[in-house]
């Protein structure tokens, strides 16, 4: 039997005690060390930083859940190294900034897998597979809505949160937009608006944004973290118990032929033809259940042995940060953002 494959955790905050459960649960890989530079118990080996870890001993893989701003620097002592890593969304805190990172790995032929974890679920998989079939026909239109309000502890356990680059367009909505890339391909031109904090903070708690896709399907879509509501992937979704579940849908997907709501996986269509005349019932969709983070740890096991590439590659990232960018531009210059001329100044600038 191979020996499971050593892992570090670089950030053992929220989601870095998230990675360090999943990782138990995995039987082919193990936990050898923690890299936290503040007090932390742990039944491995603590390291205030990575060079640190690094000099004391041998790892496979990294997963780096700290803070955006140190993403990078983080990922870039990785790749020096030609260790994959597993580095927690948004990529970087700037496109270029990740442009700079994938870059190198592509260079180093090091794996960057980004922590979009949601794509290891079971319903984003159905989803895309019945998009893809063709389920609902030609994708017209997508709603997406992101509202949920965080309590003040939140942010003062962690003042970084309150910081501009740390609202929830970076934070939260990275996700959904990963997700609409994900099933409705590449986006072309974003517009947007943005609310200053209520709570006075540097960034943003609300926003909203079109985005139009190169298949010409649009999708709205929401975010705000000072918002009581029911819709949004954490309460829907029952991905992670921490939330109160409640049946509602954060996600709704129209097409020529029929439409989806997720995460409740109702699949909508006319009966007899259709026509806005004739009945529409839905039909649940069957979907397994797991855990999307203990799939992503078996499937960065799978990338450390060479037994598959990354499913959401440094690329992809970079990708949805584009868009997450775009959004941020588009609502502060209240201008359309045409996301090739982003990527063609990029490549100017780094040319």
């Amino acid at each position: 039997m191979a020996q499971p494959r050593k892992l570090a955790v670089v950030g053992a905050g929220l989601v870095g005690q998230r990675h360090i459960a999943a990782i138990g649960q995995v039987p082919g890989v193990e936990l050898v060390a923690v890299v936290e530079p503040g007090p932390s118990e742990q039944t491995v080996p603590v390291y205030p930083d990575l060079n640190a870890l690094f000099a004391a001993t041998d790892v496979d893989g990294v997963i780096l859940s700290t803070p955006t701003l140190l993403h990078v620097h983080g990922g870039m002592e990785c790749v020096e190294r030609g260790i994959p890593v597993l580095i927690e969304k948004p990529l970087a805190a700037s496109a270029d900034d990740a442009e700079g990172l994938v870059r190198a790995a592509a260079v180093k032929g090091v794996p960057i897998l980004v922590g979009h974890h949601r794509r290891h679920n079971p319903i984003i998989q159905k989803t895309a597979e019945l998009i893809k079939d063709g389920a609902i026909g030609q994708v017209r239109a997508a709603q997406v809505t992101c509202w949920f309000y965080k309590p003040d502890d939140y942010f003062d356990v962690a003042p970084w949160r309150k910081k501009a680059g740390a609202g929830p367009i970076s934070v939260n909505l990275v996700h959904d937009v990963d997700l609409m890339r994900h099933f409705l391909g590449e986006v072309v031109t974003v517009q947007a608006q943005i609310a200053r904090s209520m709570r006075g903070f540097e960034n943003e708690d609300l926003a909203a944004a079109v985005l139009r896709f190169e298949s010409g399907a649009v999708c709205t879509i929401t975010v705000s973290d000072s918002v009581v509501s029911p819709w949004s992937w954490e309460l829907t979704s029952r991905e992670y118990p921490i939330y109160p579940a409640t049946n509602e849908s954060c996600y709704l997907i129209g097409g020529s032929e029929g439409a989806l709501s997720i995460p409740d996986m109702r699949l909508w269509q006319h009966e007899g033809g259709t026509s806005w005349w004739n009945p529409i019932k839905a039909t649940a969709m069957p979907v397994s259940s797991s855990d999307p983070l203990i799939n992503q740890i078996a499937h960065f096991e799978d990338v450390i042995r060479g037994r598959a590439n990354p499913l959401v590659t440094g690329e992809e990232g970079l990708k949805t940060l584009r868009v997450v960018e775009a959004i941020q531009i588009a609502a502060q210059t209240q201008t359309t953002i045409h996301l090739g001329d982003l990527a063609a100044k990029s490549a100017t600038a780094g040319g």
